[in-house]
């Protein structure tokens, strides 16, 4: 969202612009002009500006097809990024079977066939001369293009959202119709690219470019797709026993307040998470920090159990619980480290950020320095690459396997 400008909202639906579309648009006012030319310079790119922005809002027609039926599955849609080219809508859970997903992703193509069929009868009440009514036939012909285009089988394309579908459908894993149909959106895109640039190179045709513009687009979205997937599946299948730490202490509940300080707090520790328990039994974490805000003349006095939260009040996980789950109840309890149990509901271990995008890198093999571990352990935000709260929010456990 970073390279995105909001620029209003739709029913409802905030609405962006991606920063790929300035440039989209420059060129396709100028190849639409260049029909136009006896009509003389100001009318020609007056006309390839018209023709640009008509096909603009044909694809936010397009999107707000896709959108319209999501949201009457019961499907918060949370935003839209357009192109000229295309378009992402972002929701706020995963499809619940199918079904619902080819719905919503035949309803966009539907939209262009309906628009190719409006604006063509549309081209007729004018003069087969006139302006306008070419500016109503160029605009059909490319909704019809952009209903064509889009059924390739291929992520990002809604072709790719069947042919995800249709392998869903089939193995009956919805992980599996992602990877099949983003590999294919990426062989496409190559495709695309190295076309489009043969055919520039020898025919020095560049209107052709935009098949190349298109094999970018769709080969940076079909990796993006690939990536959301990959980090999808690692959260449902890395448990919290592999990921865990065990960089706690366990003290004594009798200590006092100040004994606890002076051995550990004050002797500078390295450890900064503490359990209390008694006769080999956990009672609970300690407030450590806490000691901070009682007066001197206590802690000579009171105890451990005085700062302690019983674990039996704790948000805590299961060593066998998934990321998924570690994540949400991080989430649900807007802590930055959680407790895990162990079958006999004793402390296991426990678990930060940083040792889920450790836990993460390792198991996809992803390159993550040990530097920004370090930050994401500081900070408490995760890598601007890994949008995990946004990803485990919209996974669903039945679904995506």
């Amino acid at each position: 969202m970073q390279a995105s400008w909001k620029i209003g909202n739709l029913f409802g639906i905030p609405l962006f612009l991606d920063y790929s579309w300035l440039i989209i648009l420059l060129w396709a006012i100028y190849i639409n002009s260049q029909d136009y030319q006896e009509k003389g310079i100001f009318l020609a790119w007056g006309a390839g500006l018209v023709i640009a922005i008509l096909i603009f809002f044909s694809v936010v027609l397009h999107e707000l097809g896709h959108s319209l039926v999501a949201i009457s599955q019961g499907i918060k849609v949370n935003y839209i990024t357009l192109f000229l080219f295309g378009g992402i809508a972002t929701i706020d859970r995963d499809y619940r079977n199918p079904g619902e997903a080819f719905q919503v992703a035949i309803a966009g193509p539907l939209v262009s066939l309906v628009l190719f069929f409006l604006l063509g009868l549309t081209s007729f009440i004018f003069p087969t001369s006139s302006l306008v009514g070419k500016l109503m036939s160029r605009v059909a012909e490319i909704n019809l293009i952009l209903a064509i285009f889009n059924i390739i089988p291929g992520l990002p394309l809604d072709g790719g959202q069947v042919l995800k579908v249709a392998v869903w459908k089939i193995t009956g894993s919805h992980c599996k119709g992602i990877r099949w149909a983003a590999k294919t959106g990426k062989g496409l895109g190559w495709l695309g690219i190295i076309l489009g640039l043969i055919v520039v190179l020898t025919t020095r045709d560049y209107s052709i470019f935009w098949i190349g513009l298109i094999g970018w687009f769709a080969m940076r979205n079909a990796k993006i797709y690939q990536h959301i997937t990959d980090l999808k599946s690692a959260l449902i299948n890395i448990k919290a026993v592999e990921v865990m730490t065990q960089d706690f202490r366990v003290v004594d509940a009798n200590l006092t307040l100040s004994q606890f300080a002076n051995k550990y707090i004050f002797k500078g520790s390295k450890f900064s998470t503490y359990f209390a328990a008694q006769r080999g039994r956990y009672l609970g974490f300690v407030y450590a920090d806490a000691i901070r805000y009682i007066e001197k003349s206590y802690r000579d006095t009171q105890t451990l159990r005085m700062i302690i939260c019983p674990l039996n009040q704790m948000v805590t996980v299961s060593e066998e619980v998934s990321l998924l789950g570690v994540i949400k109840s991080m989430e649900f309890s807007q802590q930055n480290e959680i407790t895990v149990l162990s079958p006999a509901g004793a402390v296991a271990g426990i678990i930060d950020k940083s040792d889920i995008v450790r836990g993460i890198a390792k198991y996809l093999k992803m390159n993550i320095s040990e530097a920004e571990v370090k930050r994401v352990k500081k900070e408490g935000n995760y890598p601007s690459r890994m949008k995990l709260e946004a990803i485990a929010k919209v996974t669903s456990m039945s679904n995506f396997k």
